[in-house]
């Protein structure tokens, strides 16, 4: 029985966005990530979240939009890279379709989201803060249907890979 949905999980810069788009283009789900939808409900940015309110308002936040977001139907969904961060988010999302975890090293990591001031997680030297935070989260992403590594693959290379899983599934 196919998934009505299908969840991306993985680090920033994993390449969940770009991927969902495509996913959803190739399913005709409707992708939503989950960041953008935060900002929007919040009608302010994740870096002014975090500065004015702190991590764990925005995680609340983030739970509360993931929740209500997982009881649509066909849709893709690309999480934040701290979504895993709470056991009922994980519940959530694996009781809400297809997990996907994507992976790639800190190098292609730090590659594709440099010093991005929009990475509030990010402050003051990204490659210590994406190796430490790839360490501290590996073992959160282990609930995950299906694990791909994007490091050096191309947005429809993984999609590829993940459809092919999907059909499957």
């Amino acid at each position: 029985m196919l998934h009505h949905n299908i969840v991306l999980i993985g680090m920033m810069g994993t390449g969940k966005s770009t991927v969902g788009s495509l996913l959803a283009a190739k399913t005709g789900k409707t992708f939503v990530d989950l960041d953008q939808r935060i900002v929007r409900e919040a009608g302010r940015s994740i870096p002014d979240i975090f500065a004015a309110e702190g991590e764990a308002y925005f995680r609340d936040l983030e739970s509360a939009a993931l929740r209500n977001t997982l009881q649509e139907q066909g849709i893709v969904l690309a999480t934040g890279g701290g979504a895993v961060l709470r056991e009922a988010n994980r519940l959530a999302m694996r009781g809400g379709g297809l997990v996907v975890a994507l992976q790639a090293t800190a190098d292609e990591i730090l590659a594709r989201v440099g010093e991005d001031p929009n990475r509030p997680l990010l402050a003051g030297g990204a490659k210590e803060r994406i190796t430490a935070l790839l360490e501290e989260r590996k073992e959160l992403y282990a609930f995950a249907h299906l694990t791909v590594d994007t490091s050096g693959k191309s947005a429809e290379q993984v999609a590829a890979e993940i459809l092919t899983h999907y059909r499957g599934s």
